[in-house]
This record gives structure tokens, sequence and C-alpha cells, in this order.
């Protein structure tokens, strides 16, 4: 082959365009996983979506029926970075909780991604990968099927109640304001609250100020979470028996 031969000048010279990756389910949703990171769960739609891949809405429709599915796969997305222990019966209510604060480090790092999870039955992969391990250490434990089929289903509930908890306490901050010390100046307001109420008429309250608002968040979530395993374990019919 010889030289190339330059184009006419007369002609247009083509502009080399950006080069899309091939568009999959896979790349819709850690497409959509990013723009909850950055704006959060109401910005996420198949046009948002859509616009940062470059292309139209109905497009998406050939991978995801809808914005429905499409949250669905991103909460199954997300909970890939769930760590998952190997069961050890001994240990089965300490993995439990570590279990729950894995999931609960996995919430926070993604917005107000726990909403999606409240109503929702899990049948994606990653979703079931940690219901099996929950219900695993139950029954290595020896609770009951019984009780651990509904524990697994209290375990859910706490974990996005918590969740979504901490996402509106964040989402209430001024723009530029730190989180925590936005929400102790609000606590502090509360505590005075309180303190202020009529005796007569809530003597409980009032006399248990310091208890009621003690304790950081982390230690509230702990309680919570002691208070799920020793009900959950209390069912055990006998504690040194195998499951």
């Amino acid at each position: 082959m010889g030289t190339d031969i330059p184009t006419p000048p007369w002609r247009k010279q083509r502009r080399a365009g950006p080069v899309r990756q091939p568009l999959t389910q896979e790349v819709i949703v850690a497409t959509a996983v990013r723009v909850l990171d950055g704006e959060g769960l109401e910005a996420v739609s198949m046009r948002r979506v859509a616009q940062e891949l470059g292309t139209g809405a109905a497009s998406l429709y050939a991978h995801v029926s809808g914005k429905e599915e499409l949250r669905e796969l991103m909460l199954d997305a997300v909970f890939a970075e769930v760590e998952l222990p190997e069961v050890d019966p001994s240990r089965w209510q300490e993995q439990l909780k570590e279990l729950a604060r894995e999931v609960r480090r996995v919430y926070t790092s993604h917005r107000d991604i726990a909403k999606v999870s409240l109503g929702l039955i899990p049948t994606g992969p990653n979703l079931l990968a940690v219901a099996e391990v929950q219900l695993a250490l139950m029954r290595a434990g020896g609770v009951p099927p019984s009780i651990a089929g509904l524990a697994v289903d209290t375990f859910g509930m706490y974990l996005d109640a918590d969740a979504i908890e901490d996402t509106i306490y964040v989402g209430r901050t001024p723009p530029g304001e730190d989180p925590w010390e936005h929400f102790q100046e609000r606590f502090e307001q509360i505590r005075a609250f309180m303190k202020a109420l009529p005796v007569d008429r809530y003597p409980h309250i009032v006399g248990m100020v310091d208890d009621l608002t003690g304790g950081s968040g982390d230690d509230r979530f702990e309680f919570g979470l002691e208070i799920l395993i020793r009900g959950i374990a209390s069912y055990v019919p006998d504690a040194d028996a195998a499951p």
C-alpha cells in the first residue's frame, strides 16, 4: 500500500465522535447508581439516565422495563458491596450484628437508596444472598424456621428505617453546612423544648430528657440491634443444641 491520499480541501473533514460503550442492563444500572450517589433517588429517571448515556430514553426500554425495575436493579447492584460472612454457629449472634452493620454501611454510602427497599420483596441475586446468609446464621444458632422466616423480614424493616431516617437528617442540612453539626444544633433545641414542658403533664419526659436524648446515632442503632438479636435468641429451645 502506498501513502494515503489526502482529503480534497472542498470536502468536509469527518469528526471522530465519542466511542460509546454498548448499551446493556449493567451499564444502565451503573449509570443510574452514579446519578443516585450524586443527586439522590428522586433524580433517577429513565430520561435522566439516558441523558447521561447520550441516548434517548426509548433505547433503555430494551433492557429495563421502567423506573420501578431500574430502582430494584439499583438496590440489588449496591447490595453486591455487602461482605457476607462464612457461617460460624458459635458466633451466629455476633455475625448477625456484623452483617447488619455491613448492610447499614452500604445503605449510608448510597444516599437514599434504602427507600427502594420499603415494600419490596427481594428477588435480585445479591438481595437474596444477604437474606440467605441471615437465615443460615439463625438456623445455625438453633432458631426455629418459623421464627427465622419472620425475623429476616423484621431485620430488613429495621435496617431500612434506620438508613432512611439518617437520609432525612442529612437532607435537612442547609447547603454548605456539616450534617452532624446541624443535627447537634437541632438536637439541643429539642432538649430545651422537652425541659420546658409542663412537669405536671409530662413528668417522665421532663425527668428523663438526658436519657431520651442521650447517645449517638450509632449507639441507638446498636441498642435496637441488640434488642432484635436477644429477642430472636430467646426462641432457641436449647442454646447448646444443634440446629
